[in-house]
C-alpha cells in the first residue's frame, strides 16, 4: 500500500487540464450510473461549527476504483495557527476491496474541489459571447481560494486580464504568484471582488451568507464555500447549477436556504451530470450562472485514483507493508 503526505502530493504537481479531464470521465460515469454513492453523514460534537465527514463512494468505467475520504472541518483552527481543514483518503482495488493507497494529504482534497470549479469553467468557457480579456474576483484566499487562483491562470492565461483578492485576514502578496501580482488588488470589501467579475469564486468559512447583490450579468459564479449568498440572488438568475441536489440541499447551504425560503426545488437547477455543452449554451446568456458543489465522494474517488496512478509511475510516496 502506497502512502502520500502534502509534500508527496506537491511532488507530483497538479495539471489542471488533466485533473479537470478526470473529472468530466467521474461526470459521464454520472450520467450513465456507473457509480455507488451514499449520503454522506456528519460527525458533530462540542462547537456545532465543527464536523467530521464520512464521504465513501465507487466510480466505475476506466476509473474503477472504490476508497472512502474522511475529512475534518474545523473553522476555528485558524486561530490557534492550525489548518482549518485534515483529510485522508483511502482507495481501495474495486474487485477485491484490497487498499491500494492512503493519502494523509487535505492537499489533494482541495485538488479535487479546484478541478471541479475547472470542469465547470472549461463549460462556461464554451459559451458564445464571451469577453476576450476576464475580471477575475475571489473571497477568501486560503487555501482552496490559492488553489483556483492557479487552476484559474492556467486555463485563462493571458486572458485573466486583472484579479481582485479579499479576505477577512488579508492577502499576503506572496501568495500570489509572481507573474500575476501586477493584474492583481486586494480588496478590504467583498463587494469590490464581486461587483463587476467575469468570474467569482467564494472560497470561505462564512457560516451565513452575505451576497445581496446583483451579480455581472453573463458572468460565472463558484460558489464553493456554499455560504455566502443570500437567497435573493433568485431575484437576479435562475441559472442553478449543482454538483448534487440530494447533497446539497442540506447542512445550511445557500442551495437549502433556496428551497426553504424561496421555493427552490431539484427541478429547477441543473446537475453536472447534466451539463453538457449544449445544457450550458442553452442557459440565458443574459443572467449569470451559479454553481454550487457541495463536495461529491465520486469525484475524490477519482482523484485520488489519478494521483494513485502518477504516483506509481513515479515512484512518489512510501510503500507500507500488508
Amino acid at each position: 500500500m502506497r502512502y502520500l503526505n502534502d509534500e508527496m502530493v506537491d511532488r507530483i504537481g497538479v495539471d489542471w487540464r488533466e485533473a479537470a479531464d478526470t473529472i468530466d470521465e467521474a461526470t459521464q460515469l454520472l450520467a450513465s450510473g456507473a457509480y455507488a454513492q451514499p449520503i454522506k453523514p456528519y460527525l458533530r460534537y462540542g462547537n456545532p461549527r465543527n464536523r467530521i465527514i464520512a464521504m465513501p463512494a465507487y466510480v466505475g468505467g476506466a476509473i474503477d476504483a472504490a476508497g472512502i475520504k474522511w475529512v475534518a472541518s474545523f473553522p476555528d483552527n485558524l486561530e490557534l495557527g492550525l489548518q482549518r481543514a485534515h483529510s485522508l483518503t483511502i482507495l481501495n482495488e474495486a474487485a477485491t476491496g484490497r487498499p491500494l493507497a492512503v493519502f494523509n494529504a487535505a492537499r489533494l482534497s482541495g485538488i479535487r474541489t479546484a478541478a471541479v470549479s475547472a470542469a465547470v469553467l472549461r463549460r462556461y468557457m464554451t459559451r458564445d459571447g464571451l469577453p476576450s480579456s476576464w475580471k477575475v474576483g475571489i473571497v477568501g484566499y486560503g487555501p482552496i481560494g490559492r488553489l483556483h487562483l492557479r487552476m484559474i491562470a492556467e486555463l485563462l492565461g493571458e486572458r485573466l486580464a486583472s484579479l481582485v483578492l479579499c479576505d477577512i485576514r488579508g492577502v499576503d502578496m506572496a501568495d500570489v504568484p509572481e507573474a500575476l501580482r501586477e493584474r492583481t488588488t486586494v480588496a478590504e470589501r467583498w463587494q469590490e471582488a464581486y461587483a463587476d467579475a467575469d468570474l467569482f469564486v467564494t472560497c470561505t468559512v462564512s457560516s451565513a451568507g452575505y451576497i445581496d447583490q446583483a451579480p455581472k450579468p453573463g458572468s460565472l459564479l463558484l460558489n464553493v464555500s456554499l455560504r455566502d449568498f443570500m437567497p435573493s440572488i433568485l431575484d437576479h438568475t435562475s441559472s442553478i447549477l449543482v454538483d448534487d441536489w440530494q447533497e446539497v440541499c442540506r447542512e445550511g447551504t445557500d442551495i437549502e436556504r433556496m428551497h426553504l425560503e424561496r421555493g427552490l426545488t431539484e427541478a429547477d437547477t441543473l446537475p453536472i451530470s447534466a451539463l453538457t455543452t449544449e445544457a450550458m449554451q442553452a442557459l440565458p446568456a443574459h443572467e449569470a450562472i451559479l454553481f454550487n458543489p457541495m463536495g461529491m465522494a465520486v469525484f475524490d474517488i477519482a482523484i485520488a485514483a489519478y494521483y494513485a496512478r502518477l504516483a506509481k509511475a513515479r515512484d512518489i510516496g512510501m510503500m507500507l507493508p500488508d
